[in-house]
């Protein structure tokens, strides 16, 4: 039988490195697609290059998505490419629009004009629910998004399930939990953590500011969630699946570990910043996988305190002074 065929857009990313390698593991052709920028950022799957082919595409251009469709005529899409960080959608919401919404139908409909055959997946968010109606928030759970990116997120996650409907595509969405690693963006609160913890403890920074320390997310380990991914395209039939752990942790709960891991107290370091309070928060998200542990047989093996300890050991590891000879 012939290997079958991933395209990833947004392969660049955390989730699209982590994709890339649990497929290639299966032995897929790995197509990854990236925009032609002038600067390549191809960090995270640097170590992946030879065994993975990179495409240029672009969201914004229907043509341009199509078109690469046909030329690929992959099995399977795995829609990751979006504008991903919640702040940065307050200062450019409509470019936040444009990729994390309307890009979701041009990648549905350069599907239904090639090959209806073609899987597809659809990176949704927990940043849907919002200012959540419900805990824990599951598969029903009503949205109430508090931000562009939210909003955005709920358009790509309802155009996903009218094209099922509409077309009989199998399109599936994996309403994804917030999920870090060590190949986290700095911007965002975990990674911006152990980063700072790493600097505090070589004595490359004195104080770590963040916002609320109070907000509570349902964190898990990336390389597990990229697993539930694959997953929903293997079922008869597409539906959608909020992946999560089920626990909550707050801000400050990361901190504490983060901290104490190099054997500080994150009291005397963090300070907390009004700057970086969101304009409108989302206070408390919690997942319930209940369905994706019935259906798709998934669970998440990283334990939280696991996760903060190997993203310290990461950013320890990249940020160790050179020793003397």
């Amino acid at each position: 039988m012939a290997a079958k065929t991933a395209l990833i857009t947004g392969i660049t990313g955390q989730d699209g490195s982590y994709l890339a390698e649990f497929l290639l593991d299966r032995g897929y052709r790995v197509v990854g697609m990236t925009r032609r920028t002038s600067t390549e950022v191809h960090e995270r799957i640097e170590h992946l290059m030879g065994a993975i082919e990179i495409v240029s595409g672009d969201l914004l251009d229907q043509s341009s998505m199509t078109g690469l469709v046909a030329e690929i005529r992959p099995d399977e899409i795995y829609n990751l490419a979006a504008q991903s960080f919640v702040p940065t959608s307050w200062h450019q919401p409509v470019l936040t629009g444009e990729f994390t919404a309307l890009g979701v139908t041009r990648v549905l409909e350069s599907v239904r004009s090639v090959d209806k055959k073609i899987r597809f997946y659809q990176a949704s968010s927990s940043e849907m629910f919002g200012k959540v109606v419900e805990t824990p928030q599951n598969e029903k759970t009503p949205f109430y998004p508090r931000s562009p990116y939210g909003v955005a997120k709920v358009y790509g996650h309802w155009i996903t399930v009218n094209y099922r409907e509409s077309y009989g595509m199998y399109a599936a969405s994996g309403i994804l939990f917030n999920h870090e690693s060590s190949r986290r963006g700095k911007e965002f609160v975990t990674r911006k953590i152990s980063d700072g913890v790493a600097r505090i403890k070589y004595g490359l920074l004195d104080k770590l500011r963040l916002g609320n320390l109070d907000a509570r997310r349902d964190w898990g380990y990336a390389g597990d969630y990229v697993r539930a991914m694959w997953l929903m395209l293997q079922q008869p039939q597409a539906d959608d699946y909020v992946i999560a752990t089920g626990r909550t942790h707050s801000v400050r709960d990361f901190c504490r570990l983060a901290f104490e891991n190099v054997g500080l107290d994150y009291r005397q370091y963090v300070v907390e910043d009004a700057r970086f309070v969101r304009p409108a928060e989302v206070d408390l998200l919690t997942g319930d996988p209940s369905k994706a542990r019935r259906i798709l047989g998934w669970e998440p093996e990283t334990r939280f305190e696991d996760l903060v300890e190997m993203m310290v050991r990461a950013d320890l590891d990249r940020l160790r002074p050179p020793t003397r000879a």
